[in-house]
């Protein structure tokens, strides 16, 4: 089966298209190989597949007929990512502090003095330069 059909069928992709452009990024490898969407994949194989800053690890233990219900996932792959990389991403949501949130339109006047405040704060520091001492 093709390894960008198969990545659909077990739902790691919501489309194949989407599959498909995964393994012409160069996203899906098998054994440090990077695959082409038309590979062929088979029972025994190891995928390593980046998606959302997770590199996936998963066996495959069998090739599903077609695409496969969320409960029946199993049957077909084990997953063995290390924990680690789950770690990591929970790592990287609570390092991006954000004042306000994505999607919530226009500074407001307070945000607006308070980056005008900032910017005045930061081209103070780089003007007041040592004074030379005359010796």
């Amino acid at each position: 089966m093709r390894v960008d059909k198969f990545l659909w069928c077990i739902r790691y992709f919501k489309t194949r298209s989407i599959a498909t452009n995964a393994c012409k990024q160069g996203k899906v490898r098998l054994e440090e190989e990077i695959l082409k969407p038309s590979k062929d994949v088979f029972p025994g194989d190891k995928l390593r597949v980046r998606k959302n800053q997770i590199n996936y690890e998963i066996e495959i233990l069998d090739l599903p007929k077609s695409r496969v219900g969320a409960k029946l996932v199993n049957l077909y792959v084990h997953d063995i990512t290390p924990k680690e990389a789950f770690e990591k991403l929970d790592l990287l949501k609570y390092s991006k502090d954000y004042y306000r949130k994505k999607g919530t339109g226009r500074p407001t006047k307070k945000d607006r003095r308070d980056i005008d405040d900032w910017f005045e704060n930061a081209s103070d520091d780089v003007t007041d330069k040592p004074e030379k001492k005359d010796e």
